[in-house]
């Protein structure tokens, strides 16, 4: 469907090619157990992981501050599940979870198939809101650094998607039209209505299970890419 019309493709990194679920689990379960917290994984997941979501899309909205964001995750959380845990302790736990968080290096299935396939004949790119510190971390843990040219993050850009003044570093520095680009990613409104705003092609990753939509195509697994380009 692109495959005569792009020339470069741009991800989204967390929650599209990087399995930012399980490696924070596994960096919940590090941290909980090195600081005594006796509380159920599996509980704290469960009221933690929507929390999260709202909070980034505050976060993506500016009306909260990335400090906001890492203590208020933590705090709602414990508040919720009625454990009673120190200011002190949740600004310890923030500290460590970004600390921890990208030595891990769990990958979506199919990542490196995909990007192996694409590598040959199109300039590939990363445009994320994660923290610019740890971003870079995830792409060398996970050894899929190397297939990338840019790696366009919202602290380097001065704002998040969806805003498109991001979309349009990105397009700056990769210096390819955004009719001749595509991109790929699990947020509906951060990835694919921001990029669209600026007129690049876009392919949804429903990693969410998420209702069908209008704005473009959508696929399940990342090897469904391959049908694209």
């Amino acid at each position: 469907m692109f495959k005569n019309l792009v020339t470069d493709v741009f991800f989204d990194l967390d929650h599209t090619l990087w399995d930012f679920e399980k490696n924070s689990a596994l960096t919940f379960q590090k941290i909980f157990s090195e600081n005594s917290i006796s509380i159920e994984l599996k509980d704290f997941l469960e009221v933690y992981i929507p929390l999260n979501f709202d909070f980034w899309k505050l976060y993506r909205e500016g009306k909260i501050t990335k400090s906001e964001l890492r203590f208020q995750r933590l705090k709602i959380t414990f508040d919720t599940l009625g454990h009673a845990i120190s200011n002190e302790l949740i600004h310890i736990l923030s500290d460590q979870y970004i600390e921890h968080l990208s030595s891990y290096n769990h990958l979506f299935p199919n990542t490196t198939d995909v990007l192996d396939y694409l590598k040959p004949n199109y300039k590939l790119h990363i445009i994320t809101n994660g923290f610019q510190e740890i971003q870079h971390k995830k792409l060398r843990s996970s050894n899929i650094h190397n297939y990338f040219e840019h790696v366009i993050n919202s602290e380097m850009a001065g704002v998040k998607k969806p805003n498109p003044l991001i979309f349009r570093l990105a397009l700056e520095k990769a210096k390819v039209p955004p009719h001749k680009s595509l991109m790929i990613g699990d947020n509906l409104e951060a990835d694919i209505i921001g990029a669209k705003s600026v007129g690049l092609h876009t392919l949804h990753f429903n990693a969410n299970n998420e209702p069908k939509h209008e704005y473009c195509d959508m696929i399940h697994d990342l090897s469904e890419i391959k049908f694209y380009l």
